[in-house]
């Protein structure tokens, strides 16, 4: 993050009504203005962990984080710079229902509105930036989508001097923390289906995450280290299985294995291969790479890919 910078997030928040598509704006009570929902970081927070905090904050809407759909940089009045990440994310009937918004001091009414109606009501040119962005995809026939998560597991004892079977190495302290730290970021993206290899640093990284959740780890030795190192590895057939199921889920496995995961994402989505995804798949321990997909047509291509780093 950029020194001095302010950080915020936020979201481009839509419901579909009798087939219309409505995005959601909200009326700011001290500042007189319309704009989107969004907020500041919080001491130890990660954006995506912002970004749905701030927006049940301000809405009473729970969501889940779609695509990301852009980024917006200016001056405040205090001369430093405020930079604002967004995504998209759908308010199903059931978090509307159940959203508690009073009017208060901070947001005097939410309001559901036609995009074209936003563009000319928003008051700020970066939030219609924004709308703008999130509407060249909906253009595109994005506007459902999954995501499929890539996860290395978080650091580990050192292969040099462990004496048992490497798969059972176990989390270091800093390993632990990391599994405990990628909580919060992997659940703002709405997991509903863990993964991992049946290696214990792999488990061990997930096991905080189905905790928190409520889910069980599905093991599987088709995506372990062991098995990769045999030429027995198969991630084709569970990254398969994953995209046909169009559910939220995390895949926890191997730096080695993580170039194979995300080239057989790229396959099974008929997406063009590219350097982008060797980016996506170099990631550190406790790092993950979210690959967004269309949910109503897998097959058109891989959406947005965005990666994400533990906390330190």
């Amino acid at each position: 993050m950029t020194d001095n910078a302010v950080y915020a997030a936020g979201g481009v928040i839509w419901r579909v009504v009798d087939g219309r598509l409505m995005v959601l704006v909200i009326h700011r009570t001290a500042y007189a203005d319309v704009t989107l929902p969004k907020g500041k970081v919080d001491p130890g927070e990660t954006l995506a962990e912002t970004a749905v905090r701030e927006i049940f904050e301000e809405t009473g809407i729970r969501v889940h984080l779609g695509i990301p759909v852009g980024v917006s940089r200016y001056r405040m009045p205090s001369k430093r710079q405020k930079i604002v990440h967004y995504w998209a994310a759908e308010a199903t009937d059931e978090a509307i229902r159940a959203s508690a918004f009073v009017p208060n001091r901070e947001i005097a009414a939410l309001e559901w509105v036609t995009p074209k109606r936003a563009r000319g009501y928003l008051s700020y040119p970066v939030d219609v930036e924004i709308l703008d962005n999130f509407l060249r995809f909906v253009d595109d026939g994005i506007l459902e989508t999954f995501p499929l998560i890539v996860l290395r597991h978080a650091k580990a004892t050192p292969r040099d001097g462990w004496k048992g079977a490497d798969a059972a190495r176990t989390l270091t302290d800093r390993g632990a923390r990391q599994a405990g730290s990628i909580v919060g970021p992997l659940a703002a993206f709405g997991v509903r289906k863990i993964v991992s290899s049946d290696a214990v640093r792999c488990v061990a990284t997930v096991t905080p995450l189905a905790a928190a959740l409520g889910r069980k780890i599905v093991r599987t030795s088709l995506i372990s280290q062991d098995a990769w190192e045999a030429g027995e590895s198969d991630t084709r057939s569970v990254v398969g299985r994953r995209v046909r199921s169009r559910k939220p889920a995390v895949l926890c496995s191997h730096g080695p294995l993580l170039p194979d995961m995300l080239t057989e994402i790229a396959l099974a989505t008929g997406t063009l291969r590219g350097s982008y995804l060797g980016s996506a798949s170099a990631l550190e321990p406790g790092s993950f790479s979210v690959v967004h997909l269309s949910t109503t047509n897998p097959g058109s291509g891989i959406v947005a890919i965005e990666t994400h780093e533990p906390k330190p």
